[in-house]
């Protein structure tokens, strides 16, 4: 076991190779490692990932990207023109359970690091390529970042308010959501392998990502051949299911179904827009939501979040407010998940979002410091 190991979780002695940056590919294998995984994470020896110069810097030189992405990882600095570096890369992905690429197009191959390369010499490796626009079609050799995604995958076209330019979602979901489909496909491979004892080459790329986030405003344009259009922090058919200002901040209402207008309506002390036509069902609402807006608004701009927290939550009327990051870290809630993590005196990171049978798998090491773990190459 390595240093940190933890052999009761459910990948303990599973060794993964990381021959990526950014944030997609690491996010996979960082949750690879939360699951017990010994990752290697193979740097370019002339600085390293990209992210550990990305983000808020602290005084020691470390970024808060790199932080966040890359515990219970070991660095070890390739460079991919040395031979003898390309050799142990080699040799040490054939001794893998799995291998994470996010290179250049054409890289891989050409220093004999593609996936048919590696499996033919390992058969049971899991090879999991993380593209940008996906390993076939037109575009399939251009590189591509989140943002750029986001835009052509179609999000851009139906986040933000009316009438308003283009906006990136604020954080990385199709970095971060390509490295769960990876993270997906690789364990469902494992689960496979068990049975034929044969890996295989995993295909994942940030555009397919993109792509699967707009299922549902892709079964809308199915229907009218209309494109869905930007409805701020509402949901495109339901109403009212969005946020409102309040006089101390913005809260989200939820009451998209007839039992929860109910209460809503109740718990205002307006019983008549039960029997407003307009607001008969979802549809209507929805349809009429500039009208339901209008009364909505202003009554709930008059008082404080907490006021109106408490009202729905004795109605039964799902609410929530906008809370900042600060805020929502030193939220109650938060706390007891315990899903913020600390490893000895050193700032806190984000855990994984999963536990078993209650516990949550650990940060078992630091993320490493650029080349900590260069020795590897000398152990072969």
């Amino acid at each position: 076991m390595t240093a940190g190991a933890n052999p009761d979780l459910p990948l303990a002695g599973h060794k993964v190779v990381e021959i990526g940056s950014s944030v997609a590919a690491p996010y996979a294998t960082w949750i690879l490692g939360m699951l017990g995984a010994d990752v290697i994470k193979v740097e370019n020896a002339e600085g390293g990932d990209d992210a550990r110069r990305w983000g808020r810097m602290l005084p020691d030189g470390r970024s808060s990207f790199f932080l966040a992405l890359n515990g219970n990882k070991r660095s070890v600095r390739v460079d991919l023109k040395d031979e003898a570096d390309r050799a142990w890369l080699i040799r040490s992905c054939a001794e893998a359970d799995v291998v994470v690429q996010n290179m250049r197009p054409g890289k891989s191959a050409q220093y004999g690091l593609d996936g048919p390369s590696l499996v033919a010499a390992n058969t049971r490796l899991v090879y999991c390529n993380l593209g940008a626009f996906g390993a076939t079609g037109p575009m399939k050799d251009r590189p591509g970042y989140d943002p750029l995604m986001q835009a052509a995958g179609g999000i851009m076209s139906v986040t933000g308010e009316p009438d308003r330019p283009p906006v990136r979602v604020g954080v990385s979901i199709v970095d971060m959501g390509t490295g769960m489909w990876c993270g997906i496909g690789i364990l469902a491979a494992l689960y496979a392998r068990k049975d034929t004892g044969r890996g295989c080459i995993v295909d994942a790329s940030l555009y397919e990502t993109a792509l699967g986030w707009v299922t549902n405003q892709v079964a809308m344009v199915q229907v009218d051949g209309v494109n869905p259009e930007k409805v701020g922090s509402g949901a495109r058919g339901m109403a009212p299911y969005q946020a409102y200002r309040c006089s101390d901040g913005w809260l989200v209402v939820s009451a998209p179904n007839d039992r929860l207008f109910e209460r809503l309506a109740t718990a205002l002390g307006q019983p008549e827009w039960l029997a407003d036509e307009r607001f008969a069902g979802n549809q209507k609402r929805y349809a009429n939501l500039g009208a339901l807006n209008a009364l909505l608004e202003p009554m709930l701009a008059a008082e404080t979040r907490d006021h109106w927290i408490g009202v729905l939550d004795d109605a039964g009327v799902p609410c929530a407010p906008v809370r900042e990051i600060t805020e929502m870290l030193a939220h109650p809630q938060t706390e007891a998940l315990g899903i913020v993590q600390r490893l000895g005196a050193d700032m806190p990171l984000m855990g994984l979002p999963l536990s078993f049978d209650g516990v949550r798998p650990p940060l078992r090491s630091l993320p490493p410091e650029l080349g900590e773990h260069d020795a590897l190459k000398e152990q072969g």
